[in-house]
């Protein structure tokens, strides 16, 4: 059994790289420093003279205030400004950190000088020396070093936002580098009336319309452990690894938590557009070839025979009126239970394939008319 929910290890998995560059670029600072300074004899008064003691403080402190800067920029600023211009941006998140930094240098500092001098926070000494430290040039330092510290992990922030996280964690492992075989599930997700609703509501309310859409899906995608190949106009493409695309019926658990999004949104889309997005579904899996590619632009692609078979599955849903086909290999891998209405549509002769390829519809029990 799990530790963690899929939602918690993605978030997890997002927050802990703040806080470890932090850490990293703390370690250097201080290796920089000591490099120059020299002994303690050359350091200004109003720095912390380093002790084993200061180190695990200030190691913890700044892992902890690294995780802190991930865990707003990922929750609650990131949203804040997500709609705002670059100098929006910029000028806003500025205003937010220097509040919360001056509040995390005053308490960093005092416990940190309490621990030096050996006596409580409360005591005057302790802010005597904060004050001194407030008009120093250590303080200039510091504030020089948390600067750095946020520009760089705000950096991997839009990078990450960007190529997405795992993908991200692949370029940075060398993963790829090398191209390897995976077995892999892959879903083609296509709006339905997608060319209808953009001639209905015009281009710029359908722009808006697609980053909502899109949004409602991501908790879906994260709880089932699906990864965001890539977005396609109004077709989303989302792949699994075979064994964590399986399990628990995760890859089949996610349409149906996606359609279950949208319904909960179902008024609010109305309200606000005047009509309430649907989308169909295809469903294959089989082997590909992952690794990095590109010359001026990199990015982790996959080739394969499974990706254009799941293209033309999507393809039938219209055909078939059906919102979700699999092919037969595909449904042979999931635990189809009595929940489930799964209906043998036969093979069909996919174009472009030799073979014809087996086809099932599947629903479930509670969506039957």
């Amino acid at each position: 059994m799990e530790l963690f929910s899929a939602k918690t290890q993605y978030y997890i998995k997002r927050i802990s790289p703040f806080g470890i560059i932090w850490l990293v670029l703390a370690w250097v600072f201080l290796w920089t420093e000591y490099a120059v300074i020299g002994d303690y004899a050359n350091t200004p008064d109003t720095a912390i003279k380093i002790t084993p003691e200061i180190i695990v403080f200030a190691s913890f402190a700044v892992f902890i205030i690294g995780c802190i800067v991930g865990i707003l920029e990922v929750f609650f600023v990131n949203q804040l400004f997500e709609k705002r211009s670059l100098p929006q941006k910029i000028i806003g998140k500025l205003f937010i950190y220097s509040i919360l930094f001056s509040v995390l240098i005053l308490i960093s500092y005092v416990i940190a000088a309490s621990i030096e001098m050996d006596i409580s926070i409360f005591d005057q000494k302790v802010w005597d020396r904060y004050r001194e430290f407030f008009y120093s040039i250590t303080y200039i330092s510091t504030v020089l070093q948390i600067g750095f510290s946020l520009f760089v992990s705000l950096l991997y922030a839009e990078i990450s936002d960007n190529l997405g996280q795992q993908v991200l964690l692949n370029f940075f492992t060398g993963k790829y580098h090398k191209p390897k075989r995976e077995s892999r599930i892959f879903m083609f997700v296509d709006m339905k009336d997608s060319t209808t609703i953009a001639e209905k509501v015009g281009n710029a309310a359908y722009f808006e319309l697609l980053q909502s859409y899109y949004y409602d899906f991501s908790n879906a995608i994260i709880n089932n452990r699906g990864e965001v190949y890539q977005y396609v106009g109004d077709e989303i493409v989302i792949t699994w690894k075979l064994d964590k695309g399986i399990e628990r019926n995760n890859c089949l658990q996610c349409f149906f938590d996606m359609k279950e999004a949208l319904r909960k949104k179902t008024e609010l889309y109305l309200k606000k557009y005047g009509i309430a997005p649907q989308f169909k579904a295809g469903m294959h899996c089989g082997t590909v070839t992952t690794g990095e590619i590109g010359a001026l632009k990199k990015d982790i692609f996959f080739t394969g025979d499974v990706l254009n078979t799941t293209a033309r599955i999507l393809g039938l849903c219209t055909t078939y009126e059906s919102d979700l086909l699999l092919s037969k290999i595909m449904a042979d891998h999931l635990s189809l239970n009595k929940g489930f209405l799964v209906k043998d549509l036969g093979t069909s002769q996919l174009k472009g394939k030799a073979n014809a390829v087996a086809i099932v519809s599947l629903s479930k029990e509670t969506e039957k008319v």
